[in-house]
């Protein structure tokens, strides 16, 4: 995922140009996130797109500036019901693509994507990583220390949740082959989640590795305007100057006030590009 794992929406740096005849700048888009949840607020309880996106951005074997996406919400979903919908998605296309919920790999290995799927918080996977306890306790200067002992460049400006994150990218991510939900980010990095049912400092959302790469990702959706307005605007102050962090979208905002029911939301990855 691009912009350091915030949501799909939140960081992503755009393709802009500029409309002479209108005097107007114009943007490929980097997701529809915000369009689908406004028909939500509409009426429309369960909606979906599969989707182009264009994000201008590095190009490695994880990111593409042009690539694929299926994104849905649900009405009165949340994080652990997107879960469940992931998971019979995922094991219906490899039934119908190749018979049966074993994949086969160019190297000749097998994994058999059946059955229920493990979930982890992102704390307890850097832990078992690093070998030693991480916490939303854990002092900013232990995990300094635990990235410089492990060799992970930090940014002088990042927090907690954000330095236990790039752990986790650098560290984890790429030895979980399994299909595995790791789940409850920090707030900080998940602006445009609800807050955790049992601690308002993570928030209900979880991204899906499977051979090493993040698949897709969920959340149960942040829906209070005040919240919502509160988050962005932090996020913009922190981020000055950061080409990828997200404009306020006051159209979208005003949708909220509307009114948006309690959601589930998710997005999955049909080609590198997140």
């Amino acid at each position: 995922m691009s912009a350091h794992g915030l949501n799909v929406y939140a960081a992503a740096r755009p393709f802009v140009t500029h409309a002479n005849a209108w005097d107007a700048d114009l943007y490929l888009r980097i997701a529809p996130e915000l369009f689908l949840k406004r028909s939500v607020v509409g009426g429309l309880e369960k909606v979906f797109e599969i989707n182009r996106n264009f994000r201008n951005e590095g190009v490695d074997s994880t990111h593409s500036p042009e690539f694929s996406m299926l994104e849905a919400y649900e009405a009165y979903g949340t994080y652990d019901t997107m879960a469940e919908l992931t998971r019979l998605l995922v094991q219906g296309a490899a039934i119908a693509v190749g018979g049966s919920t074993v994949v086969e790999h160019t190297d000749d290995t097998t994994h058999d994507l059946g059955g229920a799927w493990r979930s982890v918080t992102l704390h307890e996977a850097v832990a078992a990583q690093v070998k030693e306890p991480v916490t939303l306790d854990t002092p900013i200067d232990q995990l300094r220390r635990i990235a410089e002992h492990h060799d992970v460049a930090l940014k002088a400006e990042w927090s907690p949740g954000e330095i236990v994150l790039e752990l986790f990218e650098k560290l984890v991510e790429h030895t979980l082959q399994e299909p595995t939900f790791v789940r409850d980010f920090p707030v900080e990095v998940r602006p445009l989640s609800a807050s955790h049912r049992d601690d308002p400092r993570l928030t209900e959302s979880w991204d899906l590795i499977v051979f090493g790469t993040e698949l897709a990702t969920a959340y149960s959706e942040l829906v209070d305007p005040v919240v919502q307005r509160q988050r962005l605007e932090e996020q913009s102050r922190r981020a000055a100057g950061d080409p990828e962090a997200m404009q306020l979208d006051e159209d979208f905002l005003e949708a909220l006030e509307y009114g948006m029911p309690p959601s589930g939301g998710m997005w999955g990855w049909a080609s590198t590009g997140c």
